[in-house]
């Protein structure tokens, strides 16, 4: 990356951070409600190092903070979390998996792959990931966060009167930016943990002393087969491709990250971070549409998490554990359903404004316009499938709870809709050349009657 463009990016960081500090630090807990139950579930399972992870997630904000300049999140690989928590996996396991995830990642960014998928890969199609990863975050705040609450249960510090809210401040502050919502509910919460937790659950000081971990062929098996491949798919769509076409929409003022330049940053994250128990990490849509919805404009928010993490794991470590666990999930719940929502905004502009409708200027207009874009115009059949084929994709990643699923099954769309579009084109040539043949057809016959009945006159004058 060129030095022009990270002095100006680091121009934009402190620009943007001088002008709305309070938004830039309530945009960097937009992501917590993705980050905190995941990361705690793992640390207290003994699949991951919290103090590591806090080190090596804070370091890997400030890096994207100042190479991207947006407020790309460090969020956990959510296939390879699930399973390690469902099957209890070891620190090596979990590790394992997310080096196979890494590799694949890396292979596919160095070798141009990911340049190619964003050229093949329909429109349509990424906006179906994304609204459906947003979907996904709303369904996950009810059935996970929420539901299991009640009016007063399961603590005074934690129900659905607390949710309620949460849920009426942020309607309130929809229109109010410079409320910074999230810092204020994050500030809050840890208020309310702390009280759950107790004096014998507060963090203490307890250094960071970092170890590394070497996986045997066992461990690496397992993490890989298990957990890993099944992530791959996920990375590639949601935390790259999507991330790439999201900060487009989002933030079009600043450089938009190549699909290179996003997938290299994930493969090494992991391939570094793994060796010392690190929670396998990713860049996610879901997390970036959260952080942005929350305040943050620019990467001086996540500059700002990852110095606030680094201080936490370097300093208390795994004692968080215990305070960590008790965060309350009625607030984090109505976090994730706003990041999953606004998420799932960006579904609006696939006929309107969507990347792939911008076609290059005419050469023909004049000067003042010749720089200037136009937006490709659609007809009704056109939008409905472009829409339809959003919809299948949608469907498919909600009904499986599987991005791979759903992108095959937008993939199939498209390609349906693709033949049948060649298939009337073909049929509309189709007239002309049966016409032709139906032409010369009628020639042939009036030249055969016209011979018959040369042929006749011939005969009567023989008689």
């Amino acid at each position: 990356m060129p030095f022009t463009q990270l002095r100006r990016l680091h121009a934009n960081n402190v620009a943007t951070f001088r002008s709305s500090p309070l938004s830039e630090i309530s945009g960097s807990f937009g992501d917590l409600g993705t980050l905190l139950p995941l990361m705690i579930a793992l640390a207290v399972n003994n699949s991951i190092s919290l103090s590591t992870t806090l080190v090596f997630s804070g370091l890997w904000n400030i890096l994207t903070g100042v190479v991207f300049g947006i407020p790309l999140p460090v969020q956990p690989m959510k296939a390879i979390a699930a399973v390690a928590i469902a099957r209890n996996f070891s620190v090596e396991e979990t590790v394992s998996a997310g080096f196979t995830t890494a590799g694949f990642v890396f292979i596919f960014s160095v070798t141009g792959m990911l340049r190619w998928f964003t050229h093949v890969i329909p429109t349509p199609v990424v906006k179906g990931i994304q609204v459906g990863a947003g979907l996904s975050l709303v369904l996950s705040a009810g059935t996970s966060l929420l539901q299991p609450l009640g009016w007063t249960t399961p603590n005074f510090a934690d129900n659905l009167i607390w949710a309620l809210f949460a849920f009426i401040a942020l309607l309130l502050t929809q229109k109010t930016p410079k409320v910074p919502y999230a810092l204020l509910i994050f500030i809050l919460g840890l208020v309310l943990s702390l009280l759950i937790a107790g004096s014998h659950n507060l963090p203490s000081f307890k250094i960071w002393h970092p170890r590394t971990f070497v996986p045997d062929w066992a461990a690496f098996k397992t993490g890989a087969l298990d957990a890993g491949l099944g992530q791959i798919p996920l990375t590639t769509l949601n935390s790259i491709i999507a991330v790439s076409y999201l900060s487009a929409d989002l933030l079009p003022h600043i450089p938009t990250p190549s699909v290179t330049s996003i997938g290299l940053s994930v493969a090494l994250m992991n391939l570094i971070g793994g060796w010392f128990g690190a929670m396998p990490v990713c860049h996610g849509s879901g997390g970036l549409a959260g952080q942005y919805r929350f305040g943050a404009k620019s990467g001086s928010s996540i500059i700002l998490l990852g110095l606030f993490k680094i201080i936490l794991g370097l300093v208390f470590g795994e004692s968080l554990v215990g305070s960590l666990r008790e965060y309350p999930k009625s607030l984090l719940g109505v976090m994730v359903l706003a990041a999953g929502l606004e998420l799932a905004k960006v579904g609006e502009s696939l006929n309107y404004g969507a990347r792939d409708l911008w076609e290059a200027p005419d050469p023909t207009t004049s000067p003042e316009q010749s720089g200037l874009k136009r937006q490709k115009s659609l007809s009704d059949e056109e939008r409905k499938g472009r829409w339809m084929v959003m919809f299948m994709t949608i469907g498919g990643l909600l009904a499986f709870k599987n991005d791979g699923v759903g992108f095959i099954a937008g993939m199939l769309c498209h390609g349906a809709y693709q033949l049948s579009n060649a298939w009337v084109e073909w049929g509309s040539r189709r007239p002309s050349v049966a016409a032709t043949a139906r032409k010369s057809r009628r020639t042939r016959e009036v030249t055969t009657i016209e011979e018959e009945e040369e042929q006749m006159l011939l005969d009567g004058d023989a008689h």
